[in-house]
């Protein structure tokens, strides 16, 4: 399976009670998928799962499914866990998107094992998710060559945190049947300059159809504004700006997130709704 385009990471809104805003939620997939996304992501980082209860759980990817069904799209699940692995239905499902483990750093031959395992368990293809800034763990261009030769992983999500030497030699010489997703909103542009594949980017809840279009033709103009637009999304803990944006713009009932994070400052909200004239 190859794994292309845009993907949106989606957020997980609440209601002012502090409940699931499901109806918001199938709203934001159809939206997104409309205005030219390939796919969504339910459970990643940016929908706060690790806050959600099981029930809600259910809930955010059986509405991510009955979108992507609807449109003909893509879903990938974050999933991490043995548990979140076997809840997964391939029918419904197209790839589970893969935290390298963080923390431990258990060395580039640990990483390898452990997707290595986790493939041959996965009902569906992996997509690696490599945050080093966040995990703790760096990989090579060689490490992650032996990774896109691990049958059933399919792509990574990539995001270093910038443009570095081990980026240019991944993608002067991809994998082949491997896909590179930018990860990291600000440097979109650069990674599609270098041959990624696409991206999987939480600001394309705002401007959905200029990400779409970015990947499809980058443009220089274009993406210069997407970049300053992405730094204003995550001048704050994501998705805390992101939702007070989708908030203001009448998108979802309520800015909130849940603890350990807590509301974006206005002045980064009002920030990001500057660059987009509102």
């Amino acid at each position: 399976m190859t794994l292309t385009g845009l993907f949106v990471p989606l957020i997980t809104p609440f209601d002012t009670d502090g409940s699931l805003a499901a109806d918001a939620l199938a709203k934001l997939a159809g939206d997104a998928l409309t205005a030219g996304a390939a796919g969504l992501v339910a459970l990643g980082t940016t929908g706060e799962p690790g806050s959600l209860s099981p029930a809600e759980q259910e809930t955010v990817i059986t509405v991510a499914a009955a979108a992507c069904h609807a449109h003909g799209a893509k879903l990938i699940i974050g999933a991490n866990t043995p548990e979140a692995f076997r809840a997964i239905d391939p029918e419904w499902t197209d790839a589970a998107l893969t935290l390298v483990p963080p923390f431990l750093r258990p060395g580039e031959d640990g990483v390898v094992a452990h997707f290595t395992a986790l493939a041959a368990a996965s009902p569906v293809p992996l997509v690696v998710y490599h945050i080093p800034y966040r995990t703790g763990q760096a990989l090579s261009a060689g490490a992650l060559r032996r990774i896109a030769a691990i049958p059933g992983v399919a792509a990574v999500k990539y995001a270093v945190g910038g443009i570095d030497a081990d980026t240019v030699d991944l993608l002067a010489d991809p994998p082949a049947g491997f896909s590179v997703l930018a990860g990291d909103d600000v440097f979109l542009s650069p990674m599609l300059a270098l041959g990624a594949h696409g991206g999987v980017l939480a600001s394309a809840h705002i401007e959905t159809a200029h990400f779409a279009a970015q990947i499809a033709e980058p443009d220089r103009e274009r993406g210069a504004r997407l970049a300053r637009l992405s730094a204003a999304l995550f001048a704050a803990p994501n998705p805390t700006v992101i939702k007070g944006v989708l908030h203001a713009q009448g998108r979802i009932p309520a800015p909130d997130v849940r603890l350990p994070l807590v509301p974006a400052p206005q002045a980064a909200v009002d920030a990001a709704l500057a660059l987009l004239g509102q």
